[in-house]
């Protein structure tokens, strides 16, 4: 087996899902095309050395439809005999894509693999695609498919996580982007060009630098319609010692939706010496596993616990944790069940913060942590997200 590198991670700023946001103009085929050139600029990568596009998309639907990881590499110019593969893990499909490429470069079925993914949400809404568990509530019931803040309440009233805990996940999120934006710790960020009008999208639009707990605190539930209306009662069923469920996460505690893309690079060791860069980390091991679906967010937890105990590591070993912030009591469960000390867990804020592109989340993440390695002196670091029905994906990297 060859040893998998990551040579480079780049991402778009993370703008508002409106109209009015930054990214909104652009078709998400542009956004790809515009991070492969920056790739072919930062590492002199040419298009004929790539052997695969994997990126991950969530909902594959009218502009996103078509298997984009292939449309985009025709959008952009590339060679057509390029292979491109699409994937839907739910949010974590990013971190699927780059494992998928990492098998791929391991049984040397490929050198080189653009790994990544793009949600423009702007443009292709959340549920855009009116899957039938998200639409038909029986169905849904028969599938055990919840919507993701139904299931966060679940994690909470299980866990014991208060609507105070929650708040101060957010509150420290947000402060923690806004430190990072201001001090310039996202080096992965690169711009994005618009032709009309003129200019250039480098900003990340969703941190609201000014927020405060008592702000928090006065923003209602977000999930108790929806309980009410029947996802309570299907988890109450599942779980009869609970008298009721806890609905403490609101739109302050919850991801942001937002447009973006990223893009990781990966490669053997030969694609290293043929560019003549050094990779900037190891991937040393993945894994994807399934928790209780009911809770539908608890998989980035159960990841991270999984690689962590595949390697026969504990949490102390790991320098640094890029965890999916898929609402703020998965955060407080898994600081308590990894062990987690806050200045080892997402350093420069989450996408509470920063915004959730959903399938290109986990690609954006682990740029993220290796600006961090990078930046600090680290060695080893995770990073893992929740998919949808308990799904989650893990990876662990070590800097070279």
């Amino acid at each position: 087996m060859n040893e998998v590198f990551i040579y480079d991670a780049i991402r778009t700023a993370r703008t508002r899902a409106k109209a009015s946001g930054g990214l909104h103009p652009l078709p998400p085929q542009e956004l790809l095309k515009q991070l492969y050139e920056h790739l072919v600029k930062r590492t002199g990568v040419s298009p004929e050395l790539v052997g695969e596009v994997i990126l991950g998309c969530v909902t594959q639907h009218a502009e996103q439809a078509g298997n984009i990881a292939r449309n985009s590499v025709l959008y952009a110019g590339w060679p057509a005999t390029l292979p491109g593969l699409t994937v839907n893990r739910f949010c974590s499909s990013s971190i699927d894509a780059i494992s998928i490429s990492a098998l791929k470069v391991a049984t040397g079925q490929a050198s080189c693999i653009i790994a990544g993914g793009v949600e423009m949400m702007s443009r292709v809404p959340l549920l855009a695609d009116q899957a039938s568990i998200f639409t038909d509530p029986a169905f849904a019931a028969r599938c055990q498919i919840l919507l993701m803040g139904n299931g966060a309440d679940l994690i909470a009233t299980r866990y014991g996580v208060t609507r105070e805990e929650c708040d101060a996940v957010a509150l420290l999120s947000q402060q923690r982007a806004a430190h990072a934006r201001n001090e310039g710790y996202f080096a992965s960020l690169v711009a994005i060009e618009d032709a009309e009008p003129q200019r250039t999208i480098t900003e990340d639009e969703c941190i609201r630098d000014g927020i405060t707990l008592p702000a928090l605190a006065g923003l209602e539930p977000a999930f108790a319609n929806i309980g009410a209306a029947g996802a309570d009662a299907l988890q109450l069923d599942a779980f009869p010692s609970l008298e009721s469920i806890k609905h403490v996460h609101t739109a302050g505690n919850s991801p942001a939706m937002c447009d973006g893309a990223a893009t990781v690079l990966l490669g053997n060791a030969e694609l290293g010496s043929q560019l003549g860069i050094s990779p900037r980390a190891r991937l040393l091991h993945s894994r994807t596993v399934c928790a209780e679906p009911l809770e539908v967010v608890s998989g980035c937890t159960a990841a991270a616990q999984a690689v962590i105990a595949e390697k026969g590591m504990t949490g102390a070993d790991i320098d640094l944790f890029e965890l999916h912030e898929a609402f703020a009591a998965t955060i407080v469960m898994a600081k308590r069940t990894l062990s987690i000390e806050d200045d080892k867990l997402n350093v420069n804020g989450g996408v509470i913060a920063l915004g959730h592109p959903m399938g290109a989340t986990g690609a954006m993440m682990t740029g993220t942590l290796l600006d961090e390695m990078e930046r600090t002196d680290r060695a080893i670091g995770l990073v893992s997200a929740s998919g949808a029905a308990g799904s989650g994906s893990a990876l662990l990297v070590e800097r070279v």
